[in-house]
């Protein structure tokens, strides 16, 4: 189930980096800009493969110019000897050399060292030099090709403390699952939202008060054990729980009227079209509109604007900041009619990226109400993609985020108004307590 989140959430991030149809390579010395999906076949990861990403960083991450190198080759040499020691591959004359804070005479030595390089210890190397930048927009992506007869899965496609490819440290106990697609593996084994997750594969879901992060490892295994609670009656049960066929439908934009005539409407994503989407939804001009923005992982930046454009004219969104000089204000889009609804946002540690970007446009500007709990705080900076002589990707942001007051939102997140988490017991019985606490008001 993790690896499927994961999965989505680098999808997610390579739509930020804005590929186009036009073909593009990677040159032997340097990334190049992606700017249409990888080539189908490419060589295996090289040591070469590996410089491109060292320099890569060095010269378009935000902070690369001023990084410290030796900081990034000391990451990647320890992954890449993890790697061997776990395959009984190590070699007596891996030592890493003395590096000097010259990034092309340490590459050199550490190159040397290196020699040939192993493909699996390279993968890892280059997976912990992106990850020591502590960067939630900053990913490698190896595209594989999508498996004959269709996606496979177990079906659950959410979790109440899913935060990107980890879960959220701030997670309070109980794990509970919050979404299973319809005729889905699990769907068939009749887990239902709401299911608490006490153990997989005998791995507890919490230690203590604090989220236990191994259980992640133990989601990708296939089948996996669960030990699931439902929080209606207490009973416990064990499934194994294998992966099959599953069907996902593209996002879409949802909405009903709620008592007293307030429109609600679900927004699962900044994905592209989403904003008029959400617009066509309220061509009425209702009074009242509660979004409901719990699980929207992000997406485009230019789709927060076009839709905060319809409560609000001429107003800063955000701030675009570079390592050096003035920071680009983003602005809502003012050629949108203006609604003159009041808003109601919906929010949950799921509301990432493009999503804490909107919170904090909403909440900075007084546009309306926030309902929920804190979003995930995961908005550094929109990535760019570059590509890599093995085909792979390297996502990394060129600036840093700043609400529209010049506050750092990237790992805190975006307060609410009103405290209403969603609870298993909630999901279980069809309860929802951000929508009724809306409800009391407006």
């Amino acid at each position: 189930m993790i690896k499927t989140l994961c999965a989505a959430v680098l999808m997610a991030a390579c739509s930020m980096s804005a590929l186009s149809s036009s073909p593009t390579t990677a040159s032997g010395e340097r990334c190049t800009a992606a700017t249409a999906p990888p080539p189908e076949s490419a060589p295996p990861t090289s040591v070469s493969t590996l410089r491109q990403a060292y320099f890569c960083v060095l010269d378009n991450y935000y902070s690369g110019p001023a990084m410290d190198p030796r900081a990034l080759l000391k990451s990647a040499f320890a992954a890449y000897t993890q790697d061997l020691m776990r395959r009984d591959a190590d070699r007596a004359d891996l030592r890493l050399p003395e590096l000097t804070g010259n990034r092309d005479t340490d590459w050199a030595a550490f190159a040397k060292v290196l020699g040939t390089g192993d493909v699996s210890a390279l993968r890892a190397a280059i997976t912990a030099m992106v990850a020591g930048l502590h960067d939630n927009h900053a990913r490698w992506v190896r595209p594989t090709p999508p498996p004959e007869g269709g996606p496979t899965g177990t079906g659950i496609v959410g979790i109440s403390a899913q935060q990107g490819r980890q879960l959220d440290p701030a997670a309070k106990p109980p794990l509970f699952i919050t979404s299973v697609l319809p005729g889905s593996p699990a769907a068939k084994a009749g887990i239902r939202p709401g299911d608490i997750i006490v153990k997989a594969n005998g791995v507890p879901a919490f230690i203590g008060n604090t989220v236990n992060q191994s259980i992640v490892e133990a989601f990708a295994t296939n089948p996996v054990k669960l030990t699931l609670k439902r929080p209606t009656t207490g009973r416990t049960r064990i499934v194994d729980l294998r992966e099959g066929p599953i069907t996902r439908q593209p996002p879409a934009v949802t909405s009903k009227t709620l008592p007293g005539g307030a429109v609600y409407v679900r927004l699962p994503g900044f994905f592209e079209g989403a904003a008029d989407q959400v617009i066509a939804k309220l061509q009425g001009k209702p009074k009242a509109v509660v979004l409901d923005l719990r699980g929207n992982g992000g997406g485009s930046p230019r789709e927060v604007t076009r839709l905060l454009g319809a409560f609000a004219h001429g107003k800063v969104t955000s701030y675009f900041c570079p390592l050096k000089g003035d920071c680009v204000p983003n602005r809502t889009d003012d050629t949108v009619a203006l609604l003159g609804s009041r808003l109601v946002v919906l929010t949950d540690r799921g509301c990432a990226s493009a999503c804490d970007d909107f919170s904090a446009a909403v909440n900075d500007n007084n546009l309306g109400t926030l309902i929920g709990t804190r979003t995930a705080g995961a908005v550094s900076g929109p990535a760019e993609g570059y590509l890599l002589n093995d085909g792979s990707i390297l996502l990394l942001p060129k600036v840093r985020h700043l609400g529209p007051a010049r506050e750092t939102i990237d790992t805190i997140g975006v307060p609410v108004d009103h405290y209403a988490p969603m609870t298993a017991l909630d999901l279980a019985t069809g309860r929802d307590p951000g929508v009724a606490k809306a409800l009391t008001l407006l």
